[in-house]
């Protein structure tokens, strides 16, 4: 891997990604910007513990252009069109977001483009760009653990309209937050629990459970299993775990790191067969849970991936409704044994 990185025009950071060591990323961002400026603030809510953060500036940030004035594709200056991406063309490209929900001394945003192709999706990449996406992941965790302000990285995707994305590119984001987020604090919570009461560790007996039980595996190599959760929250939730135990990104194996492209991908194209042929791409969120950098418990968190749709059947979308959005309990119209029964019927 080659790594090249350039400052845009108001002074953020971009980082080029490439598998050929003589890549040239050397196209300066002509664009007259000004500097970006944040408004965010962090708040707790004092009920419940958790944290929000406010960030008025995002209402004016880019949404749903047509593809020709694309802001994650290639620049283009012959035709007058320049973009967050100043090169002719790339393979992986990460940048400070523009408009980003953390900043400064409250944290980091970062986006993520998979490919210059407009077109494409994360399930179209080959599996040489799979493990590209991978090492610029793994590389932005070890920069981020570095960062004063961040405690803790996600790096995601969303995918799809339905799920609120608002630039059709093939993207995905990096978050480093400056606290631990009240999801992996629930899990770090009760993984303490469970050690107290079995002198256990909590994720190892999940996947044992699950790959015992083998109902709600939809598929599984010699370094991952990808299931369906006993209690999934989504119609269609598949969480992939690698076999050996690890705390983050980082942390990963020469050889987990070489089957998770084409397991992964496997999953992507799983996801868009679940409703039949000819229908639109599946919208989904699929994000890396890490351990916080920081944390007492952090060796006792085990790395994996969460990856779920909101659509349950065709044409119909879970809402978070009264029950889960008000009381945060989930309702879940498609049992989890059912979803990897069809999960598995929809392999390649």
């Amino acid at each position: 891997m080659k790594k090249t990185t350039i400052r845009l025009a108001d002074g953020r950071e971009l980082i080029y990604y490439d598998t050929r060591d003589d890549a040239v990323r050397d196209a300066p961002d002509r664009r007259p910007l000004d500097p970006t400026v944040t408004t965010t603030e962090v708040r707790t809510d004092r009920l419940l513990g958790d944290t929000v953060a406010i960030a008025s500036h995002r209402q004016g940030r880019t949404y749903h252009p047509p593809a020709d004035q694309c802001p994650l594709c290639p620049s283009r200056p012959e035709r007058g069109r320049l973009t967050e991406i100043p090169a002719a063309d790339y393979e992986v490209a990460v940048f400070e977001n523009r408009f980003p929900s953390l900043a400064g001394d409250l944290g980091r945003c970062e986006v993520v483009c998979f490919t210059a192709d407009h077109d494409a999706s994360f399930a179209d990449l080959t599996e040489e760009r799979a493990a590209l996406v991978l090492d610029a992941w793994t590389d932005r965790t070890a920069a981020l653990a570095a960062h004063p302000a961040v405690a803790q990285v996600y790096c995601f995707e969303n995918r799809g309209q339905e799920i609120g994305v608002t630039l059709g590119h093939p993207h995905g984001q990096i978050y480093g937050y400056p606290f631990t987020t009240p999801r992996t604090e629930a899990m770090l919570r009760s993984a303490a629990g469970h050690h107290r009461d079995t002198g256990r560790n909590l994720f190892d007996d999940v996947l044992a459970d699950e790959r015992a039980d083998g109902r709600r595996v939809v598929l599984a190599g010699d370094h991952w299993t990808a299931f369906v959760p006993y209690a999934a929250h989504w119609p269609y939730e598949v969480h992939l775990y690698p076999h050996r135990r690890v705390p983050d990104l980082r942390e990963l194996d020469a050889p987990a790191r070489a089957e998770f492209p084409g397991l992964y991908l496997e999953l992507l194209r799983r996801f868009d067969r679940i409703f039949g042929p000819g229908r639109p791409p599946t919208p989904y969120i699929s994000g890396w849970h890490q351990a916080p950098f920081h944390h007492p418990d952090r060796a006792a968190f085990a790395l994996h991936l969460e990856l779920f749709t909101i659509r349950r059947t065709p044409g119909k979308l879970k809402f978070l409704a009264g029950s889960e959005s008000g009381m945060s309990v989930f309702i879940n119209d498609v049992p989890p044994e059912a979803a990897a029964e069809r999960l598995r019927e929809v392999a390649s």
